[in-house]
C-alpha cells in the first residue's frame, strides 16, 4: 500500500502527538479488521503514519459464521492483506451464538489472546464518533449510569498489559466512507448492517436520521458530549479519591475502615458516590444503584450496628463511628 498524506492523516497525527498513550510510538499494534469502511480506513491511516510513529502492525479478523458468504469474505480479506505484506490472523467462531453481546465478548477475548501471543500493547478498533453517538443513545434509553452514558472510551485496559484503543472517535462514519473512496480501498461489506434487526442498527437507520433531519450535526454533537462527559467523569474520579482520604481511618481490619459519621454527614448523592468508590477500591465492584441506596439506609444515623454480605465472600460491617470490610470467615 503506497504512502499518502491528507488533512485526515494530519488530523490523526496531531491527535497522537497530543495523546501519545493512545498508540505508543514503536509498539506492536493489533488491528481488528472486519473489512468494512471504518476498519479499512483505520488501517490505511495507520499504515501511512508508520514512518512517523514506527509501529509494527498486525491484523486480526473474526469470522462469526452468521452469514453463508462470511468464510469467502474472510478468505478474500486474508489474501489481500498477505499481498500487502501484513501479518493477519483469521479466526472462525467455532461455536457461534446469536446476539451482539455474545459476539462482542468472543471478539475481545480472541483479540486479547492474540495480542498477548504477539506482544502487542494495543488492540486497535475502527470505532468512530458515529458509533459513540449510537452508544450514547442506547445507554441513555437503558437508564445507564453516567459512566455508561459516556459511551466508548478512547483507551481502556483489557488486562494489566494490553489496552483497547479507539483512535478514530474524532472521525465520523461519513469521514471513513469518504476516505475509502478517495484511497480506493477494497471493502468487504456485511449486508446485515443494513437490517434493522439489532438495536444498534435501528438507532443507526431509524433514530439518528430523524435527529439529523431535525438538528443537522446531531451525531457529532452527541459524540462530543460523550467525550466531555468522559473527561468530567475522570476529573470527578480524581476529586472522589481526594475526598476519600479525609474519611479513611486506620483500622485493625486488613482492609481498613471508613468514618461512618463523616460519610453520613454528606449529601446523599455524595455519600453514595464515595461509598461506591471506597468499595471499588477494596475490590467490591458491580453494586447496582439500588444496592447502594439500601446500604446507605442501613448505615443511616440512629440505625444499630450491623453486617451486610457483599460479593466474593466479603462482608461490610459497621458500628456507630466506623465501617469496614472483612472476609466472611474473619471477624475483627
Amino acid at each position: 500500500m503506497a504512502e499518502r498524506w491528507s488533512p485526515d492523516h494530519l488530523r490523526l497525527h496531531r491527535l497522537l502527538r497530543r495523546r501519545p498513550e493512545l498508540l505508543p510510538a514503536g509498539d506492536t499494534l493489533l488491528l481488528a479488521v472486519s473489512g468494512g469502511q471504518d476498519s479499512m480506513a483505520l488501517l490505511a491511516l495507520l499504515q501511512d503514519l508508520r514512518r512517523l510513529h514506527h509501529w509494527q502492525l498486525a491484523l486480526w479478523h473474526g469470522d462469526h459464521g452468521w452469514r453463508s458468504e462470511s468464510a469467502q469474505q474472510a478468505a478474500e480479506l486474508e489474501a489481500w492483506a498477505l499481498a500487502q505484506g501484513y501479518a493477519i490472523a483469521v479466526e472462525p467462531w467455532q461455536a457461534p451464538r446469536a446476539g451482539e453481546s455474545a459476539a462482542r465478548h468472543w471478539r475481545y477475548n480472541r483479540l486479547l489472546a492474540h495480542a498477548r501471543a504477539i506482544g502487542a500493547s494495543r488492540v486497535v478498533t475502527g470505532h468512530t464518533g458515529s458509533d459513540r453517538a449510537e452508544t450514547v443513545l442506547l445507554q441513555l434509553a437503558r437508564g445507564s449510569h453516567r459512566r455508561g452514558a459516556g459511551g466508548p472510551r478512547a483507551l481502556r485496559p483489557l488486562d494489566n498489559v494490553v489496552q483497547l484503543a479507539r483512535p478514530l472517535l474524532g472521525f465520523s462514519r461519513e469521514d471513513t466512507g469518504r476516505l475509502c473512496r478517495e484511497l480506493g480501498l477494497p471493502l468487504w461489506l456485511d449486508p446485515s448492517n443494513g437490517e434493522p434487526v439489532h438495536g444498534r442498527n435501528r438507532i443507526r437507520l431509524e433514530v439518528l436520521p430523524v435527529l439529523e433531519a431535525m438538528h443537522p450535526g446531531a451525531s457529532a454533537r452527541l459524540s462530543a458530549w460523550s467525550e466531555r462527559l468522559e473527561q468530567e467523569t475522570d476529573a470527578l474520579s480524581e476529586l472522589t479519591q481526594l475526598a476519600l482520604r479525609g474519611l479513611e481511618r486506620p483500622d485493625p481490619a486488613p482492609r481498613g475502615g471508613l468514618d461512618r459519621a463523616g460519610l453520613l454527614a454528606l449529601a446523599p448523592a455524595n455519600a453514595r458516590l464515595l461509598l461506591q468508590a471506597w468499595l471499588e477500591r477494596q475490590g467490591v465492584r458491580g453494586l447496582a444503584a439500588r444496592q447502594l441506596e439500601a446500604l446507605l439506609q442501613r448505615l443511616a444515623a440512629g440505625q444499630p450496628p450491623g453486617r451486610q454480605a457483599l460479593a466474593a465472600g466479603i462482608d461490610l460491617h459497621w458500628q456507630r463511628e466506623r465501617l469496614w470490610l472483612a472476609c466472611r470467615e474473619q471477624l475483627p
